[in-house]
């Protein structure tokens, strides 16, 4: 029996017709174009995607996005941030490692982590901010300096068995200062040292009994 559609027309997913050839709603492409104060960046929705409750992820990659936002001739969004710190931000999402260059604050990266509410980085920075004050706040690393004099037999011993964080760092010679029956045993002096990063509050405690021996 013949079909009962009309002819030239094709059902459409809900049963109705539609012309032949009628292009169907583009599926969302996965890549997504920024532009941040002025300079563009392209990602996919799903590094976009790596803090759910984010910016980004508000604006682009959520059905029926809870942001607006208006959109450049490009179909970019816009966001009017500071491109220079958006690099950090987003590497991160994509590899889940923050790296900041040299030229870069790390508070300026903290305010940009909080702005577009990536709660992850946000702790990530203060650790790192945290823990640059505390090596700014101890100082230059300071050593102390031991000067042991000892005989050419008690030499290997003395090396091998240092301990408690001194470490060999000149050996002197000063000749033969003793005659042990038909043998001259040399003398030498060894240079040792060791960081003192034993202090607390700014005062510097003693060595403990091992590292006077």
């Amino acid at each position: 029996p013949p079909s009962p559609r009309a002819a030239g027309a094709t059902a459409g997913s809900g049963g109705a017709l539609s012309p032949p050839g009628a292009a169907r709603p583009p599926a969302a492409s996965k890549w997504v174009r920024l532009n941040v104060g002025g300079t563009y960046f392209v990602s996919t929705r799903q590094t976009l995607c790596r803090e759910p409750k984010s910016f980004l992820c508000r604006l682009c990659c959520q059905d029926g996005p809870e942001l607006g936002s208006d959109k450049d001739e490009t179909g970019a969004y816009l966001i009017d941030r500071d491109p220079t710190y958006f690099g950090p931000i987003l590497n991160y999402l994509r590899h889940g490692k923050l790296i900041i260059n040299k030229e870069l604050a790390e508070e300026g990266v903290l305010e940009e982590a909080e702005f577009y509410n990536i709660a992850s980085l946000v702790r990530l920075v203060k650790e790192r901010i945290r823990d640059n004050e505390n090596r700014t706040s101890q100082g230059p690393v300071k050593h102390v300096y031991r000067v042991l004099q000892c005989q050419e037999e008690e030499l290997t011993q003395m090396v091998s068995t240092m301990s408690d964080g001194w470490k060999f760092e000149q050996l002197i010679s000063i000749g033969s200062s003793y005659n042990y029956g038909n043998e001259d045993q040399a003398e030498f002096l060894c240079v040792v040292s060791r960081e003192l990063n034993n202090s607390t509050n700014g005062i510097v405690k003693e060595p403990s009994e091992k590292a006077k021996v």
